[in-house]
């Protein structure tokens, strides 16, 4: 019998490593008639802030050559509405929830941060200290170390449950940010968030999203993706969970192999809503075509070919 378990942090344990990426999977009920939750590791619902946030304004996402540009800012309607209206509806099924938390300032992250570590069956949190869509916060805390250790730190002393902390590609050596955040406190470590880009329309001399720039996601980051989970999984001993560019179970192996111990699939669960399950299919026939019964034997088992 094949074991998929993963742990990724303080105890938290998953039975297998495909979960779903925050902003492209709602709260996880709304792909119930595409697939069957209960065979996920786990779901990263929607961002959640503080206060209720409407969004930038549209035109807020493009689609660009074998990806996606977003700029939709965090919509959502608070915690405090997460607390009151979506946790109660989130656990018909045999999943791990987890939260995706962002905010402006750094008192945002806490008083979010405190609200669910009060809600008993949210075990972990995702800390997002590296979105490019907002104008406040997001990114600019996740791209410098002093910046990123300050949210963590904060975060850390108010929530005792696992804390994820997805970090920002937008950086010169993202490697020193997630020694960083792993000094502080985080239990574990997810990446890479978008890239930021922009898309212009030719015709019109514009730019065709509002924010003139916004979050590249798709196939067409991952080769940078797994660069970074990589170089990361050789300087942090804490489990990296990598996402970028998803789209097949092979897609997800060469992460485990990089060094992540579980993934997140973004982007494609908006070109084939089954992409998830389809994953965790394929693991599974890749373990039993090349011998491994357990998948920790999996992670990080990429051969180096040693120089002559």
């Amino acid at each position: 019998m094949l074991k998929t378990q993963v742990h990724i942090g303080r105890g938290l344990t998953i039975k297998n490593p495909v979960m779903t990426a925050s902003g492209t999977f709602g709260y996880g009920l709304e792909y119930g008639d595409f697939i069957d939750l209960n065979r996920l590791g786990g779901v990263l619902v929607k961002g959640t802030t503080l206060h209720p946030r409407q969004g930038n304004p549209y035109p807020r996402m493009a689609e660009t050559p074998s990806g996606m540009l977003n700029a939709v800012g965090l919509q959502n309607k608070g915690v405090d509405y997460f607390c009151e209206h979506i946790y109660p509806t989130i656990f018909g099924y045999d999943t791990v929830m987890i939260v995706n938390v962002s905010g402006s300032q750094v008192e945002d992250y806490i008083e979010t941060a405190e609200k669910i570590n009060a809600l008993e069956r949210i075990p972990a949190i995702e800390l997002n200290i590296s979105c490019p869509n907002v104008k406040e916060g997001g990114m600019a805390f996740g791209v410098t170390c002093a910046g990123a250790a300050s949210v963590v730190r904060a975060v850390r002393a108010v929530y005792d449950k696992t804390l994820i902390v997805k970090l920002s590609p937008n950086v010169t050596d993202i490697m020193e940010i997630a020694r960083a955040v792993e000094a502080e406190g985080a239990d574990s470590i997810s990446m890479i968030n978008t890239l930021l880009g922009m898309a212009i329309n030719a015709e019109k001399r514009r730019p065709v999203l509002s924010t003139i720039t916004g979050g590249l996601s798709g196939p067409a980051v991952k080769p940078i993706a797994l660069r970074m989970v990589w170089q990361t999984a050789q300087v942090v001993k804490v489990p990296i969970i990598g996402m970028g560019g998803i789209a097949s179970a092979t897609d997800a192996i060469e992460f485990l192999l990089a060094g992540a111990s579980a993934v997140e699939v973004g982007t494609y669960n908006f070109v084939d809503p089954s992409v998830t399950t389809q994953i965790v299919d394929g693991i599974e026939d890749y373990m039993h075509r090349h011998g491994f019964t357990d998948i920790q034997d999996l992670i990080g088992a990429l051969q180096i070919p040693k120089k002559s």
